[in-house]
């Protein structure tokens, strides 16, 4: 996998948590990267990576050392997901919860929970231990996690404990204001703690025909992410491969270690193929230096891996309707 990333609904659930408490959503997206006016796009994917910049300027406009927590608290629920149906058409909560966990990536390619059931029933190693999680993070998915617990269980699942790995960001009387229970800090790794009894909690809404109809559908999202990463380190190899123009299909297969077949074969299912993945990723870096460098056309033809200008001019003149001098051109102008 080239980049972890997050599902768009953690973000727009962080969104309105910084709205509701009077903080400016929009600024804090800008500031971590992210466009506001995507925030709505279908299959929104945003880079984990930019999760530090994300709490950094959530601190910077808020004034508040733990905003997560207070962010936390005010997220919407994590409601009508797939992960959510899951849940309700599961037999029991334990049930439920086993299927999710099979399928966390759809929230994000940092979380990777287990049940622990000795000595204690506990969900651990919740947050992947990487250099872009932070402990604002932890504590908002926490309380977004005990919230949507409580929504499937119509209000009965009850943290009895958590465990932080990190420092506190405030006072231990705020935290077990907010969680409802005792918390603390400096552990090994996370742990949230629960009665065991919530396991074989039995959901009002179980049925087994809509419970298959979900486990398919979380199986295509999951199909269409992995299909996302084939993609993403397709373009990734094209990248290093293309100043030495051997940008071939059989050369990127061996690198990515699959057959030149296989991976044919899987671009196919993908809806694209390796040529088009090929000239878009040409199309984009030919735009790039044209409109952002002073690269001399003769560079930027090497740069973008074709053998002769004369290809070159072709192929840009197909993809924009105009020469790279026009464009270039017209880009200085604006």
């Amino acid at each position: 996998m080239t980049g972890l990333t997050d599902s768009g609904t953690l973000v727009r659930l962080a969104y309105q948590g910084l709205v509701n408490l009077g903080v400016d959503a929009d600024e804090v997206l800008r500031r971590s990267g992210l466009d506001p006016d995507q925030l709505y796009q279908a299959n929104l994917r945003t880079q984990f990576s930019a999760q530090p910049r994300f709490w950094k300027a959530a601190v910077e406009l808020s004034g508040d050392p733990c905003i997560g927590l207070h962010m936390g608290e005010q997220m919407p629920v994590y409601k009508g997901q797939i992960l959510e149906y899951l849940f309700l058409s599961s037999l029991t909560f334990g049930d439920g919860l086993r299927r999710v966990l099979s399928y966390q990536r759809l929230i994000s390619d940092a979380l990777q929970g287990q049940i622990s059931e000795d000595p204690s029933t506990c969900l651990t190693s919740y947050f992947l231990e990487h250099q872009h999680a932070t402990s604002h993070l932890a504590e908002a998915m926490v309380l977004g996690l005990i919230k949507a617990f409580q929504a499937v269980t119509d209000g009965t699942f009850k943290a009895d404990r958590i465990l932080f790995n990190h420092p506190p960001n405030t006072d231990l009387a705020e935290y077990e204001r907010v969680f409802g229970c005792p918390v603390e800090f400096n552990a090994k790794s996370f742990q949230l703690f629960f009665p065991e009894s919530l396991l074989s909690y039995r959901s009002l809404y179980a049925e087994p025909q809509l419970l298959n109809l979900h486990i398919q559908a979380a199986d295509q999202h999951l199909a269409i992410l992995q299909q996302q990463d084939l993609i993403a380190d397709v373009r990734s190899q094209l990248g290093s491969l293309l100043e030495s123009g051997s940008t071939t299909l059989e050369n990127v297969a061996q690198r990515i270690g699959v057959s030149p077949r296989h991976l044919r074969h899987q671009l196919d299912v993908a809806g694209t193929s390796f040529q088009r993945l090929l000239n878009d990723y040409r199309h984009r870096l030919a735009r790039r230096l044209l409109s952002q460098t002073d690269e001399a056309i003769s560079e930027i033809v090497y740069l973008t891996g074709f053998s002769e200008p004369s290809t070159f001019y072709r192929a840009f003149k197909r993809w924009e309707g105009k020469t790279p001098i026009e464009y270039r051109r017209e880009r200085m102008r604006q």
